[in-house]
């Protein structure tokens, strides 16, 4: 039951998009509800996994910690496994593709329904755009949810709108395909035009080196002289001014290019105030290796960049990193060596030389032992290079087209949606 002064608030400030389809222009504004009114839920041990509406069809989860997931389900001895999902970390709009497990009798896990005829899509929509407030280490009971206040429409504008992000989702769906396939091509290529362990021979040569002599195979300290870095943490460091930038590792991690071009990455400047006059910084070079040399996950511990254009800008190594430079600098192509260095066969020698439990760590003396295998002809390493790096510029050509329909739908739902301010509780 609407309390008085709650429908006189309503009355005087109605809940309307910004952007509205033209059938419902004077429809009024939203309503305010809990989703207690709106929503039901059960245990996942109650529904019927081979009815075809939750087999076919996003099954909706909440959880009781914090995530809200969207998935399909397969059953494997009373346990859901491998479900792929999609989760709306901490209802933001922000989502990500995971493999989410859970037994059939979780207490923690309940499946969402709609009640009165509302449309659930529609309401995850709008409960991915509030704030819940969340605390650490907080685990969230299913009943504290039924507080949250959401606006809704009438159920006729309700599919409306939820058929319009739906065919958006599909495209983006379809566009998060072609990229996932472009980067599986590439991770296949790789495997093909890189020799594997214990050979010296690619299974897949270009046609003008099919008769070149077998791959040379050197260790990595016979090749590269690793070089000083600096330990500057982020606070020593801003993205307005200065006169030399820095590569820090987290970069390494979640931004940078495989090939390195300082004209197309945003790289942070050195604080003023943190160079003093006794600093004597080791300056990268085109052709450098630049490695981070920390990770809590294995599958980037010593992830690395080339960098294969400067700019004539100063540009230093920053804190875990470590810097190596080629001895000689006409023994790699430019952008051969960050494809040989993320190579299968090279990274499993990285990932076996690692150290650490929840923080894995890599050294340049460990690194030192890595065995490079690699063409004599530097022809040969450019043609793999130019090749590999073509097949980049896809990629980056399609996570930019992906991330531009990602936008276009956030920036959509931004005008779909009263803003969140208006009805957060």
């Amino acid at each position: 039951m609407t309390r008085k002064n709650d429908m006189t608030q309503e009355e005087n400030n109605p809940l309307i998009p910004k952007l509205r389809f033209p059938e419902f222009r004077n429809a009024g504004g939203w309503r305010t509800v809990q989703l207690s009114e709106v929503l039901d839920y059960e245990r996942p041990d109650r529904y019927i996994v081979n009815d075809t509406n939750y087999v076919n069809d996003g099954i909706p989860v909440l959880t009781a910690n914090k995530s809200f997931v969207i998935g399909y389900t397969r059953e494997t001895e009373n346990v859901y496994t491998d479900v792929p999902v999609v989760i709306f970390d901490d209802f933001t709009t922000d989502k990500k593709l995971v493999t989410f497990a859970f037994k059939v009798k979780s207490s923690a896990i309940k499946i969402l329904k709609a009640k009165k005829g509302d449309d659930l899509r529609l309401l995850y929509e709008l409960m991915a755009q509030i704030k819940f407030d969340a605390q650490e280490h907080k685990r969230y009971y299913i009943s504290e949810y039924q507080y949250i206040k959401i606006p809704l429409p009438e159920i006729n504008e309700q599919k409306k709108i939820a058929e319009c992000l739906s065919t958006l989702d599909e495209l983006i769906e379809a566009e998060s395909r072609k990229l996932n396939a472009l980067k599986d091509h590439k991770k296949g290529l790789m495997q093909q035009l890189f020799p594997r362990e214990g050979e010296t021979r690619p299974r897949l040569r270009f046609p003008e080196f099919r008769s070149s002599p077998d791959w040379t195979t050197r260790r990595m300290n016979e090749i590269y002289a690793f070089l000083a870095n600096n330990s500057f943490s982020r606070d020593r460091l801003n993205y307005v001014s200065g006169s030399i930038k820095n590569i820090h590792y987290g970069d390494i991690h979640k931004h940078y290019r495989l090939l390195f071009d300082v004209t197309r990455e945003v790289v942070p400047y050195i604080n003023d105030d943190a160079l003093t006059s006794e600093s004597q910084p080791v300056f990268c070079a085109e052709g450098d290796m630049v490695f981070a040399d920390a990770s809590e996950d294995l599958e980037d511990i010593g992830k690395c960049i080339e960098i294969v254009n400067l700019n004539n800008e100063r540009v230093v190594a920053g804190l875990h990193t470590i810097l190596a430079r080629p001895k000689t600098r006409s023994a790699f192509a430019r952008g051969f060596s960050g494809y040989l260095f993320s190579s299968k066969r090279i990274r499993a020698q990285i990932q076996k030389e690692s150290q650490g439990t929840k923080v894995l760590g890599i050294s340049a003396k460990r690194l030192a032992n890595i065995e490079l295998c690699f063409p004599v002809h530097v022809a040969e390493q450019e043609r793999i290079a130019d090749c590999l790096s073509s097949l980049d510029d896809l990629i980056a050509a399609q996570s930019e087209r992906l991330e531009a329909l990602r936008a276009h739908k956030r920036g959509l739902m931004q005008q779909l949606f009263p803003n969140p301010s208006e009805f957060e509780s």
